[in-house]
């Protein structure tokens, strides 16, 4: 039956010689070849980094002039613009090249925007430039002087907690996961249904106060916040992690070896001191120094547990 038949036709014929048509062409393209199904139900599978994340990050980084400065959202967009923004017009400068500034706005949108290779420059933890250094071709360039501890801490008199595997099941006020701290705790437990109660707590200081209150069994923060808050004493430490490198600056691949070094030299010349100022007071910092990627290696594995990164 042809098409300028069924034309003919009523509509309710007309409906079936229309679908007699579909079939009739389905038939056609069946004998052409086989189809490829497009839109196959997607197989469950672990999350995998898409391409440019495993090495080709220069080419998915080419339609773009700018360059990408980035931070996690540990601030409000106001604050952060007020810390970073001078970073970001400093580098402008020294690069000759227009750098922007990307507040992520969530944890989810850092992460996602990460492993895409969409940001050129970050500051952040250890764990994070040991991620983009392994797999987002990233250099760690520059980083805040002096060695990270974290401890884990409960209330001085408790005597039932002796060490952090004794947490399992009971509260802990930390920052959340990604946080650093709360993941050296974490790393330490191999099945998630045995892991401490994570309370999430904003500020070192709210952390402190969290446990010495009675609110939390413990808590996870700085050996050198603990000092600075613990003046009278009211705190134990169950745990202290091995000794990390502090926060620090990576670049990616679409920053030349040259402009690396650029980068490099002005966050550590002494031109930098006012665009750093606020970024330095935030961190109790005094300068920043050249930093390698061999102080921050294998520190990645502390993201191994944590969706989307692996």
């Amino acid at each position: 039956m042809t098409s300028r038949n069924c034309l003919k036709l009523q509509l309710p014929l007309a409906f079936v010689c229309a679908l007699f048509a579909g079939s009739a062409a389905a038939a056609d393209a069946m004998a052409a070849g086989p189809i490829k199904q497009a839109n196959a139900a997607p197989k469950k599978a672990s999350f995998q980094p898409p391409a440019a994340a495993k090495g080709d990050v220069s080419a998915a980084l080419s339609g773009s002039g700018d360059i990408v400065f980035s931070t996690p959202p540990r601030e409000t967009l106001d604050a952060a613009m007020e810390i970073y923004q001078p970073v970001v017009d400093y580098l402008s400068q020294v690069l000759g090249k227009k750098v922007v500034f990307k507040h992520p706005g969530t944890w989810g949108v850092y992460r996602t925007e990460m492993v895409k290779g969409n940001y050129d420059i970050v500051f952040d933890g250890p764990h994070f430039n040991s991620y983009r250094m392994d797999k987002m071709q990233h250099n760690i360039i520059v980083k805040i002087p002096g060695d990270f501890v974290f401890v884990t801490i409960v209330k001085k008199g408790n005597d039932a907690i002796g060490n952090s595997r004794q947490l399992a099941g009971r509260t802990v006020c930390a920052h959340a996961p990604p946080n650093l701290g709360t993941l050296t705790l974490l790393s330490q437990f191999d099945n998630p249904s045995r892991q401490p109660v994570i309370i999430s707590t904003d500020g070192w200081k709210n952390i402190y106060q969290g446990v010495v209150s009675g609110r939390c069994v413990a808590g996870v923060l700085p050996m050198g916040n603990l000092k600075k808050f613990d003046t009278e004493g009211m705190a134990k430490i169950i745990h202290k992690e091995k000794t990390l490198p502090n926060q620090a600056f990576s670049a990616g691949p679409r920053l030349s070896a040259e402009d690396q070094a650029k980068v490099t030299r002005a966050l550590t010349s002494p031109e930098a001191n006012g665009p750093t100022e606020k970024l330095r007071k935030a961190y109790n910092t005094e300068k920043f120094v050249q930093a390698s990627n061999q102080e921050y290696a294998g520190l990645a594995e502390y993201l191994k547990n944590e969706w989307g990164y692996y």
